[in-house]
């Protein structure tokens, strides 16, 4: 049995774990050593008896290892991600559950501001509406993830938020979740979940994995924690002319939409909100689909950093909120992994910081293309093309 946790008391007992003052633990080295040591630091920052057994218990997971190093679908270009991702029973499933809990998505768009599309969207792509939440025995995943020396820093105080969360006696130690320590419908990570977490049905427990209203809610908190503004618009799709200055586009720089529109971008469907800032993106480039991203669109990066990933759950989030399909234009090929990757060790042999050659079309790769093709003469709208990697 569970100990029910007040919403109250999460958030004031995680300033214990989170503000700990104990030396971390290095990463590496043999395992049994290193959870010694992680015990006693969870020890020096007021865990209790029931979270150190936990931590002293955790094993390590190498399909865990697997799946942090080889996370291919980010490798997929937007169209391709979001025909992947957004099937008409996402959609009919989205809807009908935008209906059946249309009391508490109000209640967090009264309290929050955010609104219900888009934790319907995150809903639906993080664990299908909660029907696919992971089966990693979470406590051995983080304590995986924190002893490994790829990102420690980031799983370190994971694994301890999560064994303040079971010595609170809020999940159980052998609870579920994805590979790399989430849990639950909307799957936060414990320090979210320790300092996020809503209890949205009333019944003094806060049930990440069970009760949709809490997973509801605390999205709404957290999103609302990261600066989401309400009744505000997060992603617009628009229309492009065949000729401008492309090195604007792109969520690095962010213009008064009565610019954009002065450089003729238009609304596909609707009007556009004037009175903001916002980013053209083009993720296929000035010959695809095109949006411009509202502030809004950058607080859903701080929930998860892949633009691909963001960018094809806020327009999904937008079709449920009725926009139409998007218009795919007539882009110019994507590369394929491979040459993707022969043009990041490309643009690195030029200086370039293009971060791990992976493959992946991420910020500092985008951030490169652009200035190549500035360089080159081409348009630099930041998509890579056979064009660029034989000018290269």
């Amino acid at each position: 049995m569970i100990r029910p946790a007040p919403t109250l008391s999460l958030a004031a007992l995680a300033v214990t774990v989170l503000a700990g003052t104990a030396a971390a633990q290095p990463c590496g080295g043999d395992f049994a050593s290193w959870r010694a040591g992680t015990v006693e630091q969870a020890r020096a920052q007021g865990v209790g008896q029931a979270g150190l057994d936990a931590l002293a218990s955790a094993r390590t997971d190498p399909d865990v290892i697997r799946r942090d190093r080889s996370q291919g679908i980010f490798t997929l270009d937007f169209l391709t991600f979001s025909q992947r991702l957004i099937s008409q029973n996402r959609m009919d499933n989205g809807r009908a559950n935008l209906r059946r809990y249309s009391d508490v998505f109000e209640r967090a768009r009264s309290q929050y501001g955010v609104a219900p599309e888009i934790i319907a969207a995150f809903w639906a792509f993080e664990t299908d509406y909660g029907a696919v939440q992971g089966d990693f025995n979470t406590l051995n995943a983080l304590a995986t993830l924190a002893h490994d020396c790829r990102r420690p820093e980031l799983f370190r105080p994971q694994l301890m938020a999560l064994a303040r969360l079971i010595d609170l006696g809020v999940v159980p130690r052998d609870i579920t979740g994805a590979w790399a320590g989430e849990i639950g419908q909307i799957q936060v990570l414990p320090e979210d979940y320790l300092t996020k977490g809503q209890d949205g049905d009333g019944d003094g427990r806060i049930r990440l994995k069970t009760s949709t209203p809490d997973a509801i809610m605390t999205a709404a908190n957290f999103l609302a924690s990261l600066g989401w503004q309400a009744n505000q618009p997060w992603l617009v799709e628009v229309s492009v002319p065949e000729e401008m200055d492309w090195f604007d586009a792109g969520i690095h720089r962010r213009l008064p939409v009565s610019e954009w529109m002065a450089r003729g971008v238009r609304a596909r469907n609707g009007t556009l909100d004037t009175s903001l800032e916002a980013s053209l993106l083009l993720p296929k480039g000035r010959k695809g689909v095109a949006f411009l991203a509202y502030p809004n669109f950058n607080v859903l990066l701080e929930w998860n950093q892949s633009l691909t990933y963001v960018t094809t759950a806020a327009y999904f989030a937008t079709r449920l909120a009725g926009a139409p399909r998007y218009d795919t234009g007539n882009p110019d090929t994507a590369l394929t992994e491979a040459e993707m990757k022969q043009l990041q060790r490309k643009l690195a042999a030029r200086g370039h910081d293009v971060g791990e050659i992976d493959g992946i079309l991420g910020a500092g790769t985008r951030a490169a293309v652009r200035l190549e093709q500035q360089r080159l003469g081409m348009p630099a709208d930041a998509w890579p093309t056979q064009a660029l990697l034989a000018a290269l």
